[in-house]
């Protein structure tokens, strides 16, 4: 069984608006990015971890007595204050039979139904895997007045995206040993590496952004369906 965690509980301080419901397509970006996991077949079940003041939304979406609801998901839970602290959540509310793990970007509504495929798969032989796409644009480090100093080498870099696939126990251990240790990790990547855990890549062919400031509303807008 696979259950995907969907991360949903961010403030939007640099959107200056909540974000995941900003219309895309007419549609709220939260709604677009889990009706492609209710559509994707590798999905089993649907970890809704968000605001409290967004629940009662997304649980009309679930109930909606439509050809559209979303009927995968099976729990709305109440995230932290910080990412780290909701996926731990998430992984709590997990059904007990789960055994592969996706967590991804409430704020990605591009992602794929054939990545996530991708990545549920690859996953199951792998242990650990992380949507990804290779790093193609020059890079400069820079001093803090902001004067470019040198550059940065940017053969084998990757662009972290989500979802990152686990097996379950894994990032369970990876998240626990994250709280016991006091860390403050972004992604499921950087908890599963402190364990020493390998984890690797599946390239991403598909645009994937994380809907972050009011232009990537626009620049996502030109490719919806």
């Amino acid at each position: 069984m696979t259950s995907a965690i969907i991360v949903a509980a961010g403030s939007s301080r640099r959107m200056g608006f909540n974000k995941l419901l900003a219309p895309l397509a007419g549609e709220p970006v939260l709604r677009r990015t889990l009706a492609v996991f209710q559509a994707c077949d590798a999905i089993d079940e649907i970890i809704v971890v968000t605001s409290d003041a967004l629940r009662p939304e997304i649980d009309s979406w679930r109930t909606a007595d439509t050809s559209t609801s979303l009927t995968k998901i099976t729990q709305i839970i109440t995230g932290g204050a910080e990412r780290h602290l909701s996926v731990h959540a998430g992984l709590q509310a997990l059904h007990p039979d789960c055994d592969i793990v996706a967590v991804h970007d409430g704020a990605r509504p591009l992602i794929s139904v054939a990545q996530i495929t991708r990545c549920v798969q690859a996953a199951r032989t792998q242990a650990a895997v992380a949507c990804a796409r290779p790093m193609t644009e020059t890079l400069k480090r820079c001093d803090p007045t902001g004067r470019i100093i040198d550059s940065i080498d940017r053969a084998h870099a990757w662009i972290m995206e989500t979802p990152q696939v686990f097996q379950r126990p894994l990032l369970v251990s990876a998240y626990d040993a994250v709280l016991r240790d006091s860390l403050l990790v972004t992604d499921e990547v950087s908890a599963v590496q402190h364990l020493g855990a390998p984890v690797f890549v599946v390239e991403n062919f598909e645009l994937n952004p994380k809907i972050t400031f009011p232009a990537d509303i626009l620049l996502a807008q030109r490719f919806v369906d």
